[in-house]
Order: structure tokens, then C-alpha cells, then sequence
């Protein structure tokens, strides 16, 4: 047995930078703790992860970054959901909805989606995250989520961020090593060395050198140089089940510097795939997944050149390919997996960042204190986020479970055969019910119940409620709930500056 005070990191960009920091954060005051992050100039970063969750919020200021520092150097804008257009039907149809941060008002009190689709979709036909959450009003409107009045983190509404992701890898790079005294050493991996029992003993580099360590951290992407290579850890290919496997990603300029910058994600469906489009400061990221079974890259690129109103031959977009799945153990030996290294679906609703930081954040308050605590802690760990990449796979299919689409992508990703048993269940639960809080019970969640409501409704999805008419029998209290949400709207308006308004303000700062 030693102690664990040893750790290398093996991988730069957004997953490296951004696990070294928080491990160095959260034990800088241990003196035999040393850490060092190894990244190869041979590799470039894959650098088209750009969105996040608000949990970057409370990473960031855990590991000493200030918000405007982060706004300034990275070109972030803010992001407060994702907005999905033509995901229900196709573009003849027009149909679009929000799934705002923001939950629906007083959702830990009191459910609105009985009284909001008895009355409200009727009458009105305002949507469900209108009807219920000021947010969605804010995004349509353009407007930030705070103020300059709000201090660093804080906020009117709850938000994340959009990122230029290679300027994020920089800054985090910067921070590690100047404030939080990483070690860094640019080198490219040749082999491991492996004791009897299977652990690693020491990495050796293409220049001769070589680096022992504890506890290995693999952040080298797609190649999973340690948990693949090394380790050998099998991979769960999940292709049956998401047929995306391709991405052309690309970067378009504003036309002015007054062009309005969206606060959302928007992901708007395309016959074999989706094209996500984020705005920052600078620029539009602008990228669209598909499946290879189902479409050309030829086509495919054509699809993205018509979403931009752009030439193909103008259209410089880079080529992505990936398998959709994850590792069958995340933490195997001494070799802990984190980001693309441990899997990869697809970029709906930005999971990627948030796997990072809460695998980083686990790895950092369950170090172990010796090497004979690897292995009870390993064991955890896998069973955490094995859970966790299953809710997500959930969540993310029910976004196509609920679609009207008839092309053959969107029939298979239907598929009864390719939704969990537990994705089955809960659907049944909600012919009858709305997604409720007990759903979701494990300390592991990863998407409450509110994000769930804003998905089922957002496409249209009909419970019904009448079965249990003696269950909901407040429609005075979830009228004035509404009511509260309409005028938390006017003042939400009324207060908050546009989104580049602020942006600008803050870059002036």
C-alpha cells in the first residue's frame, strides 16, 4: 500500500484542463499532492463542445475564475436552454419548443401540467414552459439572464453558457498552472508500463522520457489511449439504439456587431440528423449530426449549406466521425476515464462538459487516501456513472420517441425495440400522469422531472389527466400560479437588458 498523492493526467483540451484544475482546487492545501497533465502537440482538440449546464457556474467558482475573466477570454455568451424547431413534424409543419434551466413555477409544490393542458393549451394554446417559467419569454425575447447589478455566478434566471472551447482549454491551461500549480509537459504517448496486478506503473513518451504516477486520469478523447488501449476496457457500442454518428461543424461570422445573439441552443431537426446552432459573442457555432446509414456526406453538407443560406463550395466545415457508446467501466485499475475517452453519444443537450465536471468533481472528494482504497472506490464511481449515462440515453431518446417525423432516420430512432425498459415504463406511467419527482429518486440524477415535462409537453404529448380529474381539483391556485409566472414575465422584460447588451457592457468592464 502507498498513499495516492501522485496524479497524471493524460489529454489536454476542455476535459484535461478542466479535471486537472478541479483536482488541484479541491486538494491544493495537501502538500504531498502533486499533479501533472501531459498533452501531445500531434493531437489537436476535437474543440466543438461549446455548450454547457449551470453546474459550469459553480465549477468555475470552485476553482478560483472569475465570470468576467471567463466571459472576456472565451467569447461565452450565455446559454438558458435548448430550443427545438421541426423536431415534432417537419419543416411543413413549423412546430418549435423550449426546455428552459429555469423550472416550472413552484414545480416542488405543485404540478402544472394537468391545469396548463385542461385549460390553458385550450384557451390560449400558450405552450407549456410559457405558460409555466418567465424564462422561455426571456429567450424569445433576446434578453440576458441577470444584470449588472447581479455579482459574479448569480443570476434572474438560471443559465450555463456558450463557449469557444479551445479558448476555454487555454484558459483553463493558464489558471492550472500559474494559480493552481499544475505541472505540464508537452509529449506524445509511446506505451504504458504495467505491473503484475494490472495497474500502471509509468507512461513512457515518443522522446524517451517517462512519468510514474498513483492514479492515471485518461482525457485522450476518442483514442482512450489508457482505458481502451492499456486497460482494455470493452466498449458498450450503443448504434442500435442512436444512429448518429457523423457531425460537419463549422463557424460563421455575424454580419454586424449589433446582430441580436440568441440565448439558447437551437436544434433544428433535419430528415437524417440535427443542426445545432449556438451563438456567442464573435461568432455562431453551426454543426449538423446525422446518421452515415441514412445520408451522403454530399447530402449532408448540403442540408447545412441550405440551414446557412451559404454556398457548399464557401462552407468550411470540418469532418467528424464517432461510434455512439461508452466504456463498460469508467475507472478500471488505476485508470480513471473522464470525457470522450469514456464515451460519446450525441451532442443533444450538451451532456459532455457536465460528464466532466461531475466526474472530475467525484474523482476529487472521493480521492483515495491509498492504493488498497482504489478498488472500493473504482467500484462506486462505475456504478455512479453507469447510471448516469443510462438516464441520459433515456432523455435523449425520449426527444425522438415523441416525434411525428415519417423519414426512415426518425422511424428507427422510434423504434420500440431501441427505448430501455425503463424508458417504456415511465412513458406508460405518463399516459395517465405528468413526470413527478419520485420518477427520479436516485441521488444520481442527471434530468429532474421538470426537464422531462418541458420535453413531453414541448412535443405535444397528451397524459390523460381525466382518469384522475379528482387529483386536480385547484384550478384557483394553478390559475394565480400562472398568473404569478405572467407577471414575473412583464418584470423579467422590464429588467433585464438584451443579451448582447449585457455581453458588451460586461466586455467594457
Amino acid at each position: 500500500m502507498q498513499n495516492v498523492n501522485r496524479i497524471l493526467v493524460l489529454g489536454g483540451g476542455s476535459a484535461g484542463w478542466l479535471t486537472a484544475c478541479i483536482l488541484a482546487a479541491k486538494h491544493k492545501n495537501n502538500r504531498n499532492f502533486s499533479i501533472t497533465l501531459v498533452e501531445s502537440s500531434d493531437v489537436p482538440s476535437v474543440g466543438v463542445g461549446e455548450g454547457t449546464w449551470p453546474t459550469m457556474r459553480n465549477t468555475l467558482h470552485s476553482i478560483g475564475i472569475k465570470e468576467s475573466d471567463f466571459i472576456r477570454h472565451c467569447n461565452v455568451s450565455f446559454k438558458q436552454g435548448s430550443e427545438f424547431v421541426d423536431w415534432h413534424q417537419d419543416a411543413s409543419g413549423k412546430s418549435r419548443y423550449l426546455h428552459p434551466f429555469t423550472p416550472p413555477k413552484a414545480h416542488d409544490q405543485f404540478e402544472l401540467a394537468p391545469y396548463w393542458q385542461a385549460k390553458t393549451a385550450i384557451e390560449t394554446k400558450d405552450s407549456f414552459a410559457d405558460s409555466v417559467c418567465f424564462q422561455a419569454a426571456i429567450c424569445a425575447n433576446g434578453r440576458a439572464p441577470k444584470t449588472m447589478a447581479e455579482s459574479d455566478y448569480q443570476g434572474v434566471a438560471n443559465y450555463g453558457y456558450h463557449l469557444d472551447a479551445g479558448r476555454f482549454a487555454e484558459l483553463l491551461k493558464r489558471h492550472g498552472i500559474s494559480t493552481l500549480g499544475i505541472s505540464h509537459k508537452v509529449a506524445t504517448f509511446e506505451q504504458a508500463h504495467v505491473d503484475s496486478a494490472g495497474n500502471i506503473l509509468a507512461i513512457e513518451f515518443t522522446d524517451g522520457s517517462e512519468l510514474s504516477a498513483d492514479l492515471f486520469v485518461d482525457c485522450s478523447g476518442f483514442s482512450a489511449l489508457l482505458i481502451g488501449k492499456v486497460m482494455q476496457v470493452p466498449f458498450i457500442d450503443k448504434s442500435n439504439e442512436f444512429a448518429i454518428d457523423s457531425a460537419l461543424a463549422t463557424q460563421i461570422p455575424y454580419s454586424d456587431d449589433v446582430q441580436d445573439i440568441a440565448c439558447q441552443t437551437i436544434s433544428t431537426a433535419q430528415p437524417s440528423g440535427w443542426i445545432w446552432d449556438i451563438g456567442l459573442q464573435n461568432r455562431r457555432g453551426v454543426g449538423h449530426v446525422y446518421s452515415s446509414k441514412h445520408i451522403s456526406d454530399d447530402e449532408a453538407l448540403s442540408q447545412l449549406a441550405h440551414y446557412l443560406k451559404m454556398d457548399e463550395q464557401k462552407l468550411n466545415a470540418r469532418q467528424l466521425r464517432f461510434k455512439p457508446g461508452y466504456r463498460e467501466k469508467f475507472w478500471q485499475g488505476n485508470v480513471v476515464a473522464i470525457g470522450l475517452s469514456a464515451g460519446f453519444v450525441e451532442p443533444l443537450e450538451a451532456s459532455a462538459l457536465m460528464l466532466i465536471e461531475t466526474s472530475a468533481q467525484y474523482l476529487a472528494d472521493n480521492l483515495p487516501v491509498e492504493t488498497a482504497h482504489i478498488k472500493l472506490i473504482s467500484g462506486r464511481f462505475n456504478r455512479e456513472f453507469i447510471y448516469r449515462w443510462q438516464k441520459i440515453l433515456d432523455f435523449l431518446k425520449l426527444h425522438y420517441m415523441l416525434s411525428e417525423r415519417q423519414e426512415p432516420f426518425w422511424q428507427q430512432m422510434r423504434a420500440p425495440e431501441s427505448m430501455s425498459e425503463n424508458l417504456v415504463e415511465l412513458l406508460a406511467l405518463w399516459r395517465y400522469r405528468p413526470p413527478l419527482t419520485s420518477d427520479f429518486a436516485s441521488n444520481f440524477e442527471v434530468f429532474p422531472a421538470a426537464s422531462y415535462q418541458y420535453v413531453l409537453y414541448g412535443m405535444h404529448y397528451q397524459s390523460d389527466f381525466s382518469v384522475h380529474n379528482h387529483l386536480y381539483q385547484e384550478q384557483e391556485k394553478a390559475d394565480k400560479l400562472m398568473a404569478i409566472n405572467q407577471q414575473m414575465t412583464t418584470q423579467a422584460l422590464a429588467r433585464l437588458p438584451s443579451h448582447r447588451a449585457l455581453l458588451d457592457a460586461i466586455k467594457a468592464s
